[in-house]
């Protein structure tokens, strides 16, 4: 449940060496360890959680690798975590450890973290259902111009890189049992909300609405929702596009918000659910209604769902760095 206590807890009792090497083996030899909670203690700022994160980068062999088969087997070991200065912090040190490993491949760290980001996002953008605009190999070509000290990679390592996940996506590993992680990667949020349903049917002139927990996950603009974490397929699934988020009151439950769509009130959203029987239809709701069990809990997925709908967080993270490569290639 808190990683950093669990790790305090073997160290208190002489069961685990409060050292970078100790604890860096211990995270990525030990087995049955939460992948989630291994990232987000890799991803802290501090000087002994940056030395924890190097070791344990380097206890990953890439040496002749080609990226993609690199990333496989770094991303196999933890689960990104959603922290945009995490993320950057860990794969910074994946491109360190893999340059290290492969001196001649890249001209630079930064080419090589540029290059990741993109194949990352690449991997989404071909498999995710929900991204209608799939990427072509042109594209992949096109958008990784000039990252390579201001010169283009070869076409031809490109094409490799683009091939390999086209036709393998990324796997996964299974955290606890729980599916979800092969469908859903490096989730923006998750957790368990109140969602409001339609009126009881014993008494339908009466207004009162059920409310139901469920399992929310927010990734790729859009709100998945489930009735457990261990099941496989989604009870419904909310596309954010063009949608807003707010707080709102209600009489019956606290720290509620509200998803609408702001130029069509009155229509219902474009979703879908499943019912008991299996059937995938419509959703039948004009405005989604959740609540949370905090007050912070509830604008923490405001503002993560307003984040959502505008910007992936790795399109930041690369941007700032292609600007600094072909910055430092023109003025040299």
């Amino acid at each position: 449940m808190d990683p950093k206590k669990g790790i305090q807890y073997l160290v208190d009792n002489d069961l685990l060496e409060w050292t970078p090497q100790a604890v860096a083996e211990f995270l990525y030899k030990e087995e049955g360890l939460n992948k989630t909670a291994i990232g987000d203690f890799l991803g802290e700022r501090d000087d002994m959680h940056l030395q924890i994160l190097n070791s344990f980068v380097e206890l990953h062999e890439f040496s002749d690798l080609n990226l993609v088969q690199g990333l496989r087997q770094f991303l196999w070991s933890f689960r990104l975590p959603g922290e945009a200065q995490k993320i950057d912090r860990m794969m910074e040190a994946f491109a360190t450890r893999y340059c290290n490993c492969n001196p001649t491949v890249f001209q630079s760290t930064d080419t090589c973290y540029i290059l990741s980001f993109a194949i990352i996002m690449l991997n989404t953008s071909l498999h995710n259902p929900n991204v209608k605009d799939k990427p072509t190999l042109e594209r992949f070509i096109s958008m990784n111009q000039g990252i390579n000290n201001g010169e283009d990679l070869p076409d031809e390592l490109l094409t490799k890189l683009y091939e390999s996940i086209q036709n393998e996506p990324f796997k996964i590993p299974e955290d606890d049992g729980n599916d979800l992680t092969h469908t859903f990667f490096n989730p923006d949020r998750e957790g368990w909300l109140l969602k409001m349903g339609k009126a009881l049917r014993s008494n339908p002139s009466c207004r009162v609405k059920t409310w139901k927990r469920r399992w929310f996950i927010l990734t790729d603009s859009c709100l998945y929702y489930f009735k457990y974490t261990t099941d496989k397929e989604p009870r419904g699934i909310i596309p954010l596009e063009n949608l807003c988020v707010r707080e709102i009151e209600d009489l019956n439950k606290q720290y509620c918000l509200e998803i609408y769509n702001p130029k069509s009130k009155g229509q219902k959203i474009k979703a879908c659910k499943t019912e008991n029987d299996g059937r995938v239809v419509e959703g039948k709701h004009q405005s989604y209604r959740i609540s949370a069990s905090t007050a912070e809990e509830r604008d923490e997925w405001i503002q993560s769902i307003r984040a959502s709908t505008s910007k992936d967080p790795f399109y930041d993270l690369v941007t700032v760095r292609k600007k600094k490569v072909i910055s430092k290639a023109q003025n040299d």
